[in-house]
């Protein structure tokens, strides 16, 4: 059975993953559990600011490709996903994951493989601005760390049925 609504979203300055969140639950109606995930920019290491840059014709219909994969995997009444763009700064919510399902291990697994493609499959550029060892503020791109791969291998290799826990009608 289709999700009964599905929202993804771009956007700059800040999100409002709370209402954000809460769309997805209402939308869902009756439902067994609710799953999210909220990620913030770090700002330890000297991280000053982080900027995500993307194809505007690729990354939205990217997520939507996304989101309909996970409603075909997953048994789940609502999805969204919410990504920012542009310059954020630390402690800022940069990406927003959030799902409804009858039972539980739909929705935490659908989170799951969500933001294991957007954290190393999707269609954006990041970059980071750091203080330099001369002391001076530089930008520097970040590319998926190797964890970051070996998360989205296992959705790929059909491996993550079992590791996410969760196949449609599955009666936990």
């Amino acid at each position: 059975m289709p999700a009964r609504f599905i929202d993804v979203q771009l956007g700059a300055g800040d999100l409002d993953t709370s209402g954000f969140v809460r769309r997805i639950a209402r939308e869902a109606g009756p439902m067994g559990g609710l799953a999210s995930f909220i990620g913030c920019v770090r700002g330890d290491d000297g991280v000053e600011a982080l900027e995500l840059i993307h194809y505007e014709p690729l990354t939205l219909p990217g997520m939507q490709d996304l989101a309909r994969e996970a409603e075909r995997r997953f048994d789940l009444l609502s999805l969204g996903m919410i990504h920012g763009i542009g310059v954020m700064l630390p402690g800022q919510e940069i990406v927003c994951v959030a799902a409804a399902a009858r039972h539980r291990r739909d929705a935490i697994a659908a989170v799951d493989f969500c933001m294991d493609h957007l954290k190393s499959a999707a269609w954006f550029w990041k970059r980071e601005r750091r203080v330099g060892t001369n002391g001076q503020s530089e930008w520097r791109w970040i590319e998926p760390r190797d964890q970051d791969h070996a998360d989205l291998a296992r959705w790929q290799s059909g491996a993550g049925q079992e590791i996410g826990g969760a196949l449609k009608n599955s009666p936990v």
